[in-house]
């Protein structure tokens, strides 16, 4: 039988401190919002260049799924003699909104781009982000992104877990999962 794990605690400039030598040390299941939270440098692995091209394919998807969504709002507006095209004008933000609410929001707490470059948000605690907060975290992203365009990518120049502004503001960080 295996002695008891320890906590492990996060020190300030975020190494890792074990409370006991010797003692094995498991990391737990980060997601699921379970303690102990272990950080390690392997989290925050390329993190940067694989957040903005994990952007690059979000955006397309977007675009993509604005297509049919589109047609639907030109059916709607036959039926509604020209009234229901104004949804045009709401139709990408509510397509993101959406996007972002079902893949960051949900299961795998990451969207279909982030997901294909190892990535997922976590609160800082190491905790799951809801469906609302997700919905919050890109809202703040395409406002801080239209307002400082690239000048939103210098925070993470000074932040030992390469995060942005808008994850500053909100309490999450964007993690590498990958780690073979």
């Amino acid at each position: 039988m295996h002695p008891p794990i320890h906590k492990v605690e996060s020190s300030w400039s975020g190494e890792c401190i074990l409370q006991a030598k010797g003692w094995k040390v498991q990391k737990q299941n980060a997601i699921n919002g379970d303690s102990p939270l272990r950080i390690s440098e392997l989290d925050y692995f390329e993190v940067r260049r694989r957040r903005m091209l994990a952007f690059v394919v979000d955006y397309i998807i977007i675009a993509l799924l604005c297509i049919p969504v589109a047609f639907l709002i030109g059916f709607a507006g036959i039926i509604t003699l020209g009234l229901g095209l104004l949804l045009y004008a709401i139709m990408v933000p509510l397509v993101a909104i959406g996007y972002l609410g079902i893949t960051m929001g949900g299961e795998n707490q990451a969207t279909v781009g982030m997901a294909m470059f190892s990535l997922h948000v976590r609160r800082l605690n190491g905790g799951r982000i809801d469906a609302p907060l997700a919905i919050l975290h890109g809202i703040l992203f395409w406002f801080l992104h239209f307002v400082l365009s690239p000048f939103m990518l210098l925070a993470s120049l000074f932040s030992s877990r390469k995060r942005l502004l808008h994850d500053w503001l909100l309490g999450t960080e964007i993690i590498y999962t990958d780690k073979r």
